[in-house]
């Protein structure tokens, strides 16, 4: 449930996603915000301008809490993003520790508005080669 302080900060990244529109790029933004509100840091997308498809605002949000926010904080702070995002998205968030994310716009409802847009998987082999992989990775995680 989202809270009108929420709502607030919610706008501010539909702001930052209309920014990313305006200069080209499709309209995402998001912002990190600490447990007091205070915005830590925004971004909008610049997958056009930058020619990345990785340069989603959720993904360099993530890459600069981890970055600059020591684990304390960052499991303190809630994203604020104009739609929910991508599973890439989705778990460089979960690896920065970040504690909630808050989104305007649904996977589905993006769907709706932009039918067709849906990639189909690419196809996965594996496990293979066990022992091999196995070897590099023992001891590592101790």
């Amino acid at each position: 449930m989202t809270t009108p302080e929420d709502q607030v900060l919610l706008r501010q990244a539909i702001e930052l996603a209309a920014k990313a529109r305006a200069n080209g790029n499709p309209p995402f933004g998001s912002l990190l915000a600490g447990p007091d509100g205070t915005v830590l840091a925004e971004e909008h997308n610049t997958t056009r301008t930058d020619n990345d498809v990785t340069a989603h605002p959720e993904l360099k949000l993530a890459r600069w809490a981890a970055r600059e926010l020591d684990a304390d904080t960052a499991a303190g702070t809630t994203m604020y993003t104009s739609c929910e995002p991508c599973g890439m998205c989705e778990a460089v968030i979960q690896w920065a520790g970040l504690r909630r994310v808050v989104f305007a716009l649904s996977s589905e409802q993006l769907l709706d508005i932009r039918p067709g847009s849906r990639r189909p998987p690419v196809p996965k082999d594996g496990p293979a080669l066990l022992d091999e992989v196995r070897a590099v990775f023992e001891g590592y995680y101790r």
